[in-house]
């Protein structure tokens, strides 16, 4: 037998006592019966009480949907087999919904991965955390209050009493993440499930939200992470099972397969992580990209400049809060500027302000050397298409009626490229920069995966020809192994076509592998900057230390990355 085809690298010996999830010749398929379609096929584990067990690979691997049946959530269309599927003893293969609902919440917690779809957008988030407690203990009204507290301090959200009154659509997406966890932690489930459940957190309400996860393990809860996040898993989990193609093709202690991979497809994974050591190479096998348009020669002076930026915002209980004050940096061609810092630290404010679509109170962004505010508006339509974004979601950002040929179709047309073929073989051009076909043209971007639609929102970005691309946590979202992918596309773009890059993110270690210098913000102000490996090897803030030392580490020794 080849390695490829080992599914059983390591055996599972680590149980004595009954577990409490015990998974067996799982299968699923969707569609119909005739021609289905297989996305988990064969799949074998444990999970016992006080243990963790992590579920990683790439999008499409069937992590998601191993978990989701794990809770009667397969969905509808769905055909599920298995030798043996129990939940602490129970058969819970073909369990009514009725009994599913009962637990649910109770004995299950589920923390989903998209936070924003997964709360009621009409509920606050004091009645999201507390219906887990409403439905399945005898809490009085008062008492449920005084849980929710509890459970949203717990999970690291500052300002309980505020945040318990405001709606989903009113908070970050880091906070947004906690309320779910809240919510599934709430009722004290003996086993919990959690689907990238630090994707949209800090550095250090990651280590706060790791270090609950960790405690649950010592309350006996058993635990199963879907993590994209390698250093996250090799923190928290106590055995690994790596996922392709809807089979397990390396399992093992999370020492073992962390720190001694066999199969080639953990190493490539491994080798994805970007950090200090993979600065200057390539994280991806994939070739560079070779682009052929001709573009203008870029500004010597700076690009951008922005100088005492400050915005003050009122919030729901009608405070007024400074929520970036005088931030100032300058921006030139072919350099990438990040920003990290935690939630609510001012980093994606500062980026509107430079994009010209939030004004500041005090001070100015000057792109080109013209400001913002002294454009008229015929100036400040031509300014922004020299300035264009690539957010962490671009689905939302996209016409949901629109073809992906459209929505580059009307960036090209907004430069004034000529309808016709002209402007079908430029988009055709754009989509082949960012390693997507022709035939991408004709599909939407809902049947995309998330790293196409990044690509797709690269593209758009490039159709403009602008001199700097704003990118606001456009990796974030990705598996290890397509964001190396995108990381490298960003770089070669940026060699090639001398692009400035205004680069934010939680992640410090996909920071240091692309910035050239950084700023480091807390609570509006910036508190350290300078180079990005100055300041990350021998920061002076104290919360810089802070943030640095709260990165979860992951020894990827002996694993070679692709030069």
């Amino acid at each position: 037998m080849s390695l490829a085809e080992r599914t059983d690298v390591r055996p599972d010996t680590h149980h004595v006592a009954p577990p409490l999830v015990e998974v067996a010749n799982l299968t699923v398929r969707f569609g119909p019966r005739h021609r289905p379609t297989t996305v988990v096929e064969g799949v074998s584990f444990t999970v016992g009480r006080g243990e963790a067990v992590a579920l990683v690979g790439e999008s499409g691997s069937g992590k998601s949907v191993t978990a989701r049946t794990l809770v009667g959530l397969t969905g509808a269309g769905a055909t599920v087999t298995a030798d043996r599927l129990r939940f602490d003893g129970e058969d819970v293969l073909r369990l009514p919904e009725r009994r599913w609902r009962r637990i649910r919440g109770a004995r299950i917690g589920f923390v989903l991965q998209d936070a924003l779809a997964s709360l009621d957008a009409l509920r606050r988030v004091g009645q999201e955390v507390g219906e887990p407690l409403k439905l399945h203990t005898d809490l009085t009204a008062r008492e449920r209050e005084r849980k929710v507290l509890e459970l949203l301090t717990l999970v690291g959200i500052p300002e309980p009493e505020l945040r318990a009154r405001q709606y989903p659509h009113e908070l970050s997406g880091g906070l947004r993440q906690r309320t779910l966890i809240a919510s599934a932690l709430a009722a004290g489930p003996s086993f919990l499930i959690a689907d990238e459940p630090t994707t949209a957190l800090d550095t250090t309400v990651q280590a706060q939200i790791l270090d609950l996860l960790r405690s649950l393990k010592t309350r006996d809860t058993g635990m199963l992470v879907v993590s994209h996040d390698l250093s996250v898993v090799a923190q928290i989990a106590d055995r690994v099972l790596v996922m392709r193609h809807g089979r397990i093709v390396e399992q093992g202690s999370v020492d073992a397969v962390l720190g001694d991979p066999q199969h080639p497809y953990t190493k490539n994974l491994l080798a994805a992580v970007p950090s200090a050591a993979s600065k200057g190479s390539r994280l991806s096998p994939t070739p560079p990209v070779r682009l052929t348009h001709p573009t203008r020669p870029r500004p010597d002076g700076p690009i951008v400049e922005a100088d005492g930026l400050t915005k003050v915002f009122t919030g729901p209980d009608h405070r007024r809060r400074t929520v970036v004050s005088a931030v100032s940096f300058t921006l030139h061609a072919g350099q990438t500027l990040g920003i990290v810092g935690e939630s609510g630290s001012g980093k994606t404010t500062t980026a509107r302000m430079v994009l010209g679509v939030e004004t500041p109170d005090e001070g100015a962004v000057r792109v080109l050397g013209r400001s913002w505010t002294e454009l008229d508006r015929v100036g400040r339509r031509r300014t922004h298409r020299r300035v264009q974004a690539i957010y962490q979601d671009p689905l939302s950002s996209f016409d949901p009626r629109f073809t992906v040929g459209r929505v580059i179709d009307e960036a090209l047309g907004a430069i004034g490229v000529r309808r016709g073929r002209e402007r079908r073989h430029r988009a055709v051009e754009l989509l082949e920069w960012v390693r997507l076909g022709e035939d991408y043209l004709d599909r939407r971007p809902i049947e995309l995966s998330g790293g196409e639609r990044q690509r797709v929102a690269i593209a758009r970005a490039l159709a403009a020809e602008p001199d700097v691309i704003v990118c606001d946590e456009p990796v974030s979202a990705l598996d290890v192994s397509v964001q190396a992918q995108v990381l490298d596309l960003l770089v070669d773009i940026q060699r090639q076509l001398g692009l400035a890059y205004l680069f934010i993110s939680h992640d410090l270690g996909v920071v240091h592998h692309i910035a050239d210098h950084v700023l480091v913000m807390k609570d509006g102000v910036v508190v350290e900057s300078g180079d990005v490996d100055t300041v990350f090897r021998e920061p002076r803030h104290p919360y810089t230390k802070a943030l640095l030392e709260a990165i979860p580490r992951l020894d990827t020794a002996g694993v070679r990355r692709h030069g």
